[in-house]
């Protein structure tokens, strides 16, 4: 599930700021006409502003309430700078916070150096960087990624949904059924869909009463279902279901602390792995005993999202804003994939293990786009990067996939930028959801 922190951070700030200055009116009549003389600047030279140089714009707002906390992660990622793989990421990372904080000319300096590697990072697509879209700086930046990256669009429709406000997150495929999961963010549900695409709800809305459903997967073992599933707010559940969609059991973390169970793995023995976004980290889950334990690994994750499993079913991979993890589960080692020159395994959302590589939906690196990620024998190197949908109308933003054979299944149009503290935003801005299908190199 991808993060909108930033934007919502900004949107609160903003409102926070125009309620302020209103308190204050009313003072006297002067304040009241200064007041109006104020509105009057703002409404006619706002237009005018916004074609200046951001640098050249005095008087910006006060800092965003959350400018501790992105500080704090800013000096983290510098810290762990020198250990890590990809400096594209790193690069990309304090761009988008920095501009977050309204620090726009070390954004830019941050993302020329960025785009300059060509790894793939696009801006274009990022709404952080939204109010830079009109510099010429900015543009030259974007023009320079779109002639290295063009669009790539091999994709086709496989599937759609009749329902507008599913906002689906997960997708799953069952071999044995020949039938795909799709979960629910808005309805809180779990939809199947057959192999004639026709679609029926597995899990109905409001059975369960449950919380907004994300990553989906079939245990190879006996054909069961598990989800996770949290609210923005910091509530988190791991679901179970047999084969035909009743509710096998419901396992939650202890404590009042925050989580965000996003995706999940299932082994040959059972074991549940989960990654939990706003804890920051990775739990194995014992079905047996029922409780959760974290995976220790060698640095600190950035909202960790996607995780794949490798064939030997003992080595996993682990994605965040900064790269994938690598993480032998027999030995408890892990140290961070290196994506090479001219690559990144920044900002995965769905991420799956196929033929010796991963698959990975990068909708964190601006401009969303599916790739995949040959490994070396090892599974610590990537030896070659296929970009195989970039740009095009199967990648307005999509989150996860399935594979089938020799085919990837992926939600093309998630919509879940429209959602906001668990709820749609825009209905009107509601479409049918369509799945599309690459076949895999």
């Amino acid at each position: 599930m991808r993060s909108n922190s930033y934007i919502c951070s900004l949107t609160r700030g903003k409102k926070r700021h125009v309620h302020e200055a209103a308190i204050k009116l009313g003072c006297s009549q002067i304040a009241v006409l200064t007041a109006m003389l104020s509105l009057l600047a703002v409404v006619f030279l706002a237009p005018m502003a916004r074609c200046q140089d951001p640098e050249e714009i005095k008087g910006a707002p006060a800092e965003p309430t959350d400018a501790q906390e992105i500080r704090e992660q800013i000096a983290a990622v510098e810290k762990l700078e020198p250990t890590l793989p990809d400096r594209g990421a790193v690069l990309y990372f304090l761009a988008a916070a920095k501009q977050h904080l309204r620090e726009t000319r070390q954004a830019l300096a941050l993302l020329k150096e960025c785009i300059a590697l060509q790894e793939g990072f696009d801006p274009s697509g990022e709404p952080t960087f939204l109010e830079l879209k009109s510099t010429k700086e900015f543009t030259t930046l974007v023009e320079t990624v779109h002639r290295d990256f063009p669009v790539l669009a091999q994709a086709r429709e496989a599937f759609r949904t009749t329902e507008k406000d599913l906002i689906p997150e997960g997708l799953a495929y069952d071999a044995q059924q020949s039938i795909f999961y799709l979960g629910s963010l808005n309805r809180r549900k779990i939809v199947e869909i057959a192999s004639d695409g026709k679609i029926s709800d597995f899990v109905p809305a409001d059975r369960f009463r449950l919380l907004p459903v994300l990553g989906i997967r079939v245990s190879p073992n006996d054909g069961t279902v598990w989800a996770d599933s949290f609210t923005d707010g910091g509530r988190t559940e791991l679901l179970h279901f047999d084969a035909a969609g009743k509710l096998l059991g419901r396992f939650k973390p202890e404590g009042s602390a925050k989580h965000g169970f996003n995706d999940l793995v299932i082994r040959k023995n059972g074991e549940v792995i989960t990654t939990d976004s706003l804890a920051d980290a990775v739990l194995r889950f014992d079905p047996a005993a029922g409780t959760f334990t974290a995976v220790a690994l060698h640095r600190r994750l950035f909202y960790p999202n996607g995780i794949a499993l490798g064939e030997d079913d003992h080595t996993l991979y682990v994605a965040d804003n900064l790269g994938v993890v690598h993480v032998d589960l027999a030995g408890g080692a892990s140290r961070d994939v290196d994506p090479g020159p001219r690559s990144t395994l920044a900002g995965i959302d769905g991420l799956y293990w196929h033929k010796g590589g991963l698959i990975g939906i990068q909708n964190g690196i601006g401009s969303p786009r599916v790739a995949s990620f040959h490994l070396s024998s090892d599974g610590l190197r990537v030896t070659r990067t296929t970009v195989l949908e970039n740009r095009s109308n199967f990648c307005i933003l999509p989150t996860t996939g399935a594979i089938r054979g020799s085919d990837f299944f992926f939600i093309a149009n998630s919509q879940i930028d429209n959602m906001n503290n668990d709820k749609v935003m825009d209905v009107t801005r509601l479409e049918v959801i369509r799945i599309g299908v690459l076949r895999l190199p």
